[in-house]
């Protein structure tokens, strides 16, 4: 796979001083097209053996262009005091680069899998998992618009031995070579077999990796540098790429009859037992999500359900059991432009909580194959395509360490309309009445298919789905209640 950066490539100081002027203006100028049109983001990954250029090469980058509008991170090994022990790839949406901006990312999702294999501190199962995580990451990025470019820069191991010993000769730069280096460096075989691996594996048509010789800086610069104009101006120039579509939705019942409708929605509690048994449940909840084990665990509770179905009043009595400081409530609406530049899914990472703490959503990631199906908000691509974004999104919490619970809280179509003239008659209620909410109600029959199908393909062993019957409020806050209990149970016995 290195051969061709292995040969020694060159470029003189003749050529490099002719060329570099007009490649400075011409990725500048890219930009600047960039920013005027920010119809996607650019996401440059830097990556490479030690002494290869990779720091030279991000700070070149941010010479030549315009660093306002590039942001600039750099990432090693996971496990920080930052990430409080979220899922692996959390880090990395807190940093996306919106719509029109550039990411150069020194290090990326790749550093922590390659130095662990490498290093014999992750087995082939675990590291195969990630390489698929990661194919699966920059497969959405793609779908969602992103243009992401995977540049690695390689070494042969003298040219490697030569450019350690010169840095580490010289006074000004030896600080630039630690004792690990040189560990690594007597490991270079073994690296350069696990990243061999890790590029043949992850090199996709969406998100190819570019190999580029290190050794000659002015070659290194200049090969770099195209790299990214030309990625640049191709996608500026030329269509998204087209990513082939998911699988269609299940097809309806032929009999008419769904999971919806096969609910009990004759079940009560009698109002005389209510209080005694939301107490209890409330107290079972507070002793365990303050259980020891749970220090180590984090909680996530989606809610979703018809209007008027009582997921407000349902999450009421849930925080009631919990201490203020353990939980933050989450309502989702209709996007902000800041949401609307970034991935999908972008704005639901960035509340994921750390070891020790719950978040609530109320409404959550499933209206993409919920509401914005249904009245047409995105494209039928991608909803299609949300299912398994979906639960690659859990999986990657759930492997964090979070306990995700996901309810339908499920009412009958008289019992909305019941609901609805109530709030219009209480004078404290009508603002939670709305035209919106009539016209949704001549839907219902499409909403009830979405809803079907959403649980059809999202409900999973690590993060199944609870159909909560509402029609009495007080069985589904009792419900409720005992099922995130029972769960917590499940996961710290």
């Amino acid at each position: 796979m290195f051969e061709a950066a292995e040969i020694a490539h060159r470029i003189s100081k003749a050529r490099y001083r002719r060329e570099e002027p007009a490649l400075r203006q011409a990725l500048l100028e890219a930009q600047y097209r960039l920013l005027e049109k920010p119809e996607f983001p650019l996401l440059i990954l830097i990556g490479g053996l030690d002494g290869a250029g990779k720091g030279e090469t991000v700070n070149l980058l941010n010479e030549w262009m315009d660093p306002r509008h590039i942001r600039t991170e750099a990432f090693g090994l996971s496990g920080s005091a930052w990430e409080g022990g979220r899922p692996e790839m959390w880090r990395f949406w807190q940093v996306l680069p919106p719509r029109g901006k550039i990411g150069v990312f020194f290090g990326s999702w790749y550093t922590d899998p390659l130095v662990r294999r490498a290093e014999g501190m992750m087995k082939r199962t675990a590291f195969e998992r990630r390489l698929e995580t990661i194919r699966h990451f920059e497969r959405m990025l793609v779908a969602e618009g992103a243009l992401v470019l995977k540049l690695w820069f390689h070494l042969s191991k003298s040219a490697q031995k030569k450019k350690l010993r010169e840095l580490g000769e010289d006074p000004l730069t030896a600080w630039r070579v630690t004792p690990e280096e040189w560990k690594r460096h007597d490991r270079y075989e073994r690296y350069v077999k696990v990243i061999a691996e890790a590029l043949r594996e992850t090199g996709t048509g969406e998100a190819p990796w570019q190999v580029i010789e290190g050794s000659d800086e002015r070659y290194r610069a200049l090969t770099a540098g195209r790299a990214v104009l030309d990625a640049l101006t191709r996608r500026l120039d030329g269509p998204a790429p087209v990513i082939s579509p998911s699988a269609p939705p299940p097809v309806p019942a032929i009999d008419g009859r769904d999971l919806l409708n096969s609910l009990d929605y004759s079940r009560r509690i009698p109002v005389k037992n209510y209080d005694r048994e939301l107490e209890r449940a409330q107290g079972r909840l507070n002793l365990l999500t303050r259980h020891k084990r749970m220090r180590e665990r984090s909680l996530v509770l989606a809610f979703e359900g018809m209007d008027a179905a009582g997921k407000g009043s349902t999450i009421r009595r849930v925080t009631r059991a919990l201490d203020a400081r353990y939980y933050r409530v989450v309502p989702v609406g209709a996007p902000t432009d800041e949401e609307r530049a970034q991935p999908y899914l972008w704005r639901f990472w960035r509340h994921m909580p750390a070891d020790g703490k719950a978040v609530i959503f109320d409404r959550s990631w499933y209206g993409r194959v919920l509401v914005e199906r249904v009245e047409g908000y995105c494209a039928e691509a991608d909803w299609m395509r949300a299912y398994h974004e979906i639960n690659e999104f859990e999986q990657e919490l759930v492997a964090g360490g979070a306990i995700v619970a996901k309810f339908w809280l499920s009412v009958t179509l008289a019992e909305q309309l019941k609901r609805f003239r109530a709030r219009e008659q209480t004078p404290y209620k009508q603002h939670k009445i709305t035209a919106e909410d009539w016209r949704n109600r001549e839907k219902w029959p499409a909403y009830e298919q979405a809803v079907c199908d959403m649980v059809e393909r999202t409900s999973t062993s690590y993060a199944p789905w609870f159909l909560v019957p509402a029609n009495d409020k007080r069985y589904a806050r009792i419900a409720v209640l005992k099922h995130i209990a029972d769960e917590i149970e499940k996961h710290i016995a």
